[in-house]
């Protein structure tokens, strides 16, 4: 029977691994055409900014639809983190924290860099993001403000556009599932059913992105030269230098501190997985290798099993980075910067709703819109401004995500005194290689014991 199963379940992932690539190099094709357009037809390329906003319109149509489902599938999955006791809790407590310092890096990195500062954007390129703040203008002080955050009724906050309004429903249907305990389970299962539909919808979308990107490159080219292709790279080398210092130097030296053991070899240890993300620019494709590679390490089953994916949910640092540098510099391209008190806003808000971006390409740009959505609407169509280089920066988002995965696994396992010290040596100093047969496909049903871990990381990775 494994034989017929096998060779079954290879060509869908090649599928896969095909259209992935495809979308990526037509992205790269249409900003370089769109760079090339605005260059050297200027007055013509301005005017295809509608391209960047019609693709920004599609993916705030699937805003709420994706904060709703996976704020909800999320309290599902710290209900199931619950049962194994200390180690969920430590877990989550540690997400929690790490993705705050995260969000915190991009903060900080993207105020020193002002990577926005040097674009000179007109009110043409503006679009309509100033009609969306006239409707939310101040309105009325902090009373009004409570009182615009319940929704007429329970559906109107998926389908009003408000992103405080799904925020806040979420929050209480996800709650309410939790307290009705196993009968609530077949509800938040078709939570789980409509977050594939949706997650389906925004990979179609996704596919309209080479568009999108050409017609926003071309724009914001044609209309400032030169001075946006700086801008943009400035956003990109400050992003990738977030990534390595946060994953070196905070998580490193965490990692130090706490385990004694060196980052740079857990990560050679992981090499292989690293390759395989970059090549599908998600970490999720990794995540049955990671479980069983930290088993292989030392790390207890318990611990694996429910750190990791658990983790996928809700350690998103290469996520949390982007999202805080990239809403900065929207704001200051737009002429428009953040106040303090409105980054401090915004880093609370994607506390949340940065649980959302996880698996799925184009979830991160539906995240990045929801926040500037729920606090300055007026930046909301400047989320084109970045829809080219998106791409370029997603394989840095999934690599450092798997990092900090990882590195919290150890962490957690060695707090929880969960962790084979001999073993882990053996296997980051290569004495005790790890053995790719015993790394199975997920339908391959030959042998259950090494499947185990893979298993169990599907059933707790419901959130993707």
């Amino acid at each position: 029977m494994a034989s017929v199963s096998t060779p079954s379940a290879r060509p869908p992932a090649s599928r896969r691994h095909d259209r992935t690539h495809w979308l990526y190099l037509a992205v790269i094709g249409a900003v370089a055409l769109g760079i090339g357009v605005g260059l050297v037809f200027p007055e013509f390329a301005t005017e295809l900014k509608w391209l960047g906003t019609a693709f920004v319109g599609l993916i705030k149509m699937l805003i709420a639809p994706v904060i709703f489902c996976t704020i909800v599938l999320g309290i599902g999955s710290i209900r199931q983190a619950a049962k194994v006791g200390r180690v969920g809790g430590l877990a989550l407590c540690y997400f929690l924290a790490m993705s705050t310092v995260a969000l915190a890096v991009g903060l900080v990195v993207g105020n020193l860099l002002h990577p926005g500062s040097g674009l000179q954007i007109s009110d043409a390129l503006r679009g309509q993001g100033a009609d969306l703040a006239a409707t939310a203008e101040h309105g009325g002080g902090t009373t009004a403000f409570v009182l615009s955050l319940i929704p007429t009724t329970l559906l109107s906050s998926l389908t009003e556009g408000s992103v405080l309004q799904a925020l806040l429903v979420a929050l209480l249907v996800g709650f309410a599932i939790q307290a009705m305990g196993r009968s609530g389970e077949p509800l938040l299962r078709g939570v789980g059913h409509l977050q594939k539909l949706v997650f389906r919808v925004l990979s179609m979308v996704m596919w309209v992105a080479p568009i999108g990107a050409f017609g926003a490159i071309a724009a914001v080219v044609g209309e400032t030269g030169v001075d946006a292709l700086k801008s943009l790279a400035v956003l990109m080398l400050g992003f990738y230098a977030s990534c390595a210092i946060f994953v070196i130097g905070i998580l490193g030296l965490l990692l130090r501190t706490a385990a004694g053991v060196n980052v740079f070899s857990l990560l050679r240890y992981l090499g292989r997985e690293f390759l395989l993300i970059v090549s599908t620019s998600s970490s999720e494709t990794a995540l049955p290798r990671l479980i069983a590679k930290m088993e292989h390490a030392g790390v207890s089953k318990p611990v694996a099993g429910i750190v990791v994916p658990t983790g996928y949910s809700f350690n998103l640092d290469g996520t949390a980075i982007y999202l805080t540098m990239a809403s900065l510099f929207i704001a200051q391209a737009l002429g428009d910067p953040l106040s303090i008190g409105e980054q401090i806003g915004l880093l609370a808000f994607m506390v949340i709703a940065s649980k959302g971006a996880a698996g799925v390409t184009g979830a991160g740009l539906a995240t990045l819109a929801g926040g500037l959505s729920s606090h300055r609407p007026e930046l909301l169509d400047g989320v084109g401004l970045i829809v080219g280089i998106d791409r370029f920066m997603s394989e840095a988002r999934a690599v450092t995500n798997f990092a900090g995965n990882a590195i919290a696994t150890v962490l957690i396992a060695t707090w929880t005194k969960e962790l084979d010290r001999p073993q882990l040596d053996a296997a980051l100093s290569g004495r005790s290689p790890f053995d790719e047969s015993t790394m199975l496909d997920p339908h391959d049903l030959e042998d259950p014991a090494p499947a185990a871990a893979p298993e169990r990381a599907a059933a707790l990775s419901t959130t993707h």
